[in-house]
């Protein structure tokens, strides 16, 4: 039985117009995040840290950034590894989801954020280049061995030269997260989607949207009480507040319309799993009486995106500077 079962039941909103549920899902002790990168992990990890202090669970972080992807003996180590860390825990890391129960372990909980397909591929695009607003050369240590015409590449030619960049595989990102670390899983197609979307039942309690960030804190908060109790008054406080504008990325434009248009085509696969996980989580939400705070959507076109990069900047994905964030809570 999937974990958000065990919380809301069988029962869809429609089914039942009675008041909002106040199930307490049992306490899991084992819960795994395995962050999608430039989806606003890094606002949530620093969270984390704090929640961690606050409420003594065990926050295990890995320190491999680059390695979404594993072979079936690095799987059964790093799940060996996860499955002996000291409960209560909550593991983060960008890996690809992986499935305990085939090696013999206990599934945990799983949790997640993903964010439009477009402005993900955007985001990470332009911060690869340039950096953010703590340092423009931070970018230079990033990616040193990015040649200058590569680094100033236009974002418009990258899309309709059909660089590898800016086209498939290298646009099915998300779906992977979910589908898992079958190799099928990287392919673009509906057997990945489909695989994705059932892990997503089965596997995950929550995955939220990070357009609607204040809304996924309020449902982890819900749900999960023991990790994130005041998640969303620690979110709220002015200072960690302050931490967003230091993480706009720097030099960010617009794709023209013409571009958007064949990155909306090739990430079709992304965008039907992005809009079968926020469906979803809508549903959840009228579930436990919450109103969507955001404006109703225009009507659009089949894979047609209205307005690129409108929501908020997440703080960057890599760990090796966090330093900085914690100082600047703590002051």
């Amino acid at each position: 039985i999937s974990p958000l079962l065990l919380f809301v039941g069988n029962s869809t909103y429609l089914d039942d117009h009675g008041p909002p549920l106040q199930k307490v899902l049992p306490f899991p002790s084992q819960v795994v995040y395995n962050r999608v990168g430039k989806c606003g992990s890094r606002t949530v990890v620093l969270l984390l840290r704090i929640l961690s202090e606050k409420h003594g669970f065990n926050l295990v972080t890995s320190d491999i950034h680059n390695k979404t992807r594993l072979t079936k003996n690095e799987q059964m180590e790093l799940i060996k590894n996860i499955s002996t860390a000291e409960q209560p825990y909550l593991f983060t890391r960008h890996v690809h989801f992986l499935n305990f129960s085939r090696f013999g372990g206990d599934q945990p909980v799983y949790i997640n954020i993903i964010r439009d397909p477009v402005n993900r591929f955007l985001s990470n695009y332009f911060f690869r280049r340039f950096g953010d607003w703590r340092g423009e050369q931070n970018h230079m240590i990033r990616t040193p061995s990015m040649r200058q015409e590569e680094r100033y590449l236009d974002i418009n030619v990258c899309i309709l030269e059909n660089y590898p960049e800016c086209s498939n595989p290298r646009l099915f990102y998300i779906i992977p997260y979910f589908c898992g670390q079958h190799p099928r899983c990287r392919e673009p197609g509906e057997w990945a989607l489909e695989r994705a979307k059932l892990n997503v039942n089965e596997n995950f309690l929550l995955v939220g949207i990070l357009e609607e960030l204040e809304d996924v804190l309020l449902l982890l908060e819900r749900f999960l009480p023991h990790y994130f109790k005041d998640v969303l008054s620690i979110y709220k406080n002015p200072e960690h507040r302050k931490l967003g504008n230091l993480t706009v990325t720097v030099k960010k434009t617009v794709p023209s319309p013409e571009a958007i248009q064949i990155l909306y085509q090739r990430m079709r696969y992304e965008y039907e799993f992005y809009y079968y996980v926020k469906e979803q989580f809508h549903l959840l939400k009228r579930k436990f009486g919450l109103k969507s705070h955001i404006r109703k959507p225009r009507p659009r076109p089949e894979f047609f995106i209205p307005s690129p990069l409108e929501t908020e900047e997440p703080i960057d994905d890599e760990e090796d500077d966090e330093k900085w964030l914690e100082d600047i809570y703590k002051r």
